[in-house]
């Protein structure tokens, strides 16, 4: 927050000195921690609240949302699919920073590409991955739903701001803004639906071998784990990655 302007004779001196200050204050170091820290906590909430639950993080979320570079509308869908798995799998131990360090390496919160993120978790225009078609570095994945998600009647792209293949959405995508509609474009309903996706086959996620698994299912690639490693130990101390 950057506060309000005050007279230049009264306060002058105090202004340079905080200058000083502030420019001795060091940015926290990103911890390498797997699995990644647990960050600001969660305030209770009602997850089965009519409309969108989600909406009762509003205060939790806009205190962190300039802070970490995250929208405050991103923010509450991954900290209510904390707080849903919380309930649904309190074995699963999902944090928060995880869901968010995969929407930022995705789509950038739902960003990529110029796209935007509605109050109501709705991203615009929807966000579609290269057509799977096993070009080099491209896995082939031929189509599995007609092109009716997708848009692509041939091969399988990735989907909305968490990107999941059609196939992966139509055994674990949920409704999670209370629209009625399980959308792999709302953020809302993509991040609970990665909730649901990593937390899946009892995997425990509060230990290494549980979080790489679930990465790995998400992605197999070392290098992506890394990197939402590395994203989401940053949001948790609190510093943009």
């Amino acid at each position: 927050m950057i506060a309000a302007a005050m007279p230049a004779l009264v306060v002058s001196g105090v202004v340079g000195a905080a200058v000083v200050s502030c420019s001795l204050v060091e940015r926290p170091t990103v911890p390498d921690l797997n699995p990644p820290g647990a960050g600001a906590p969660l305030p209770p909430i009602d997850v089965e609240a009519p409309g969108r639950s989600a909406d009762q993080l509003a205060d939790w979320a806009s205190g962190l949302s300039d802070q970490l570079g995250i929208s405050q509308t991103a923010l509450e869908a991954y900290g209510y699919a904390q707080a849903v798995m919380a309930v649904a799998r309190p074995d699963c131990h999902l944090g928060w920073t995880t869901v968010a360090g995969i929407g930022s390496v995705e789509s950038k919160h739902g960003t990529h590409g110029g796209a935007s993120v509605s109050a109501n978790g709705q991203v615009n225009p929807p966000i579609r991955g290269v057509a799977l078609d096993g070009s080099p570095g491209v896995a082939k994945i031929d189509d599995t739903d007609g092109g009716a998600m997708d848009g692509d009647p041939v091969h399988d792209r990735a989907m909305g701001p968490m990107q999941f293949i059609p196939e992966t959405w139509q055994r674990w995508g949920v409704d999670a803004n209370g629209d009625g509609i399980a959308d792999p474009d709302n953020l809302d309903d993509a991040a609970l639906t990665a909730g649901r996706y990593l937390c899946g086959f009892g995997r425990d996620l509060s230990t290494a071998a549980g979080w790489t698994d679930a990465l790995a299912s998400y992605n197999m690639s070392e290098a992506y784990a890394r990197e939402v490693q590395f994203r989401a130990n940053a949001y948790s101390v609190g510093v943009r990655p």
